[in-house]
């Protein structure tokens, strides 16, 4: 059950990223209104992507699973610095683009 978790984690992590491509990809399109509600469901993806990988680790804390928090905290914490630095920089380029077109 728990194992639903890193699952879930990844996927939404997927969304999180596809997301702000998607609006990269239809920025030539002078007709996309909704690149607001696809930067807030990539942020929400984030955001809930990595409280999952949280809710994992308070699962092996739980249950006293101390080589198993031991040896993936450390990758842990490097996968999702990078995560979460891709996103918020694909959402910035996303929201500086935007932002540009709408001040015009």
């Amino acid at each position: 059950m728990f194992g639903l978790l890193n699952l879930g984690s990844l996927l939404l992590g997927l969304i999180a990223w596809i997301c702000p491509v998607i609006n990269l990809i239809k920025y030539k399109k002078h007709n996309n209104r909704n690149w607001v509600n696809l930067s807030f469901i990539s942020m929400s993806a984030c955001a809930i992507s990595i409280c999952f990988q949280i809710f994992y680790n308070y699962h092996l804390v739980k249950i006293s699973d101390w080589t198993a928090l031991i040896d993936t905290t450390g990758a842990l914490v490097f996968v999702v610095s990078v995560f979460l630095i891709v996103s918020i920089i694909l959402n910035s380029i996303n929201l500086l683009l935007y932002r540009n077109r709408i001040a015009k």
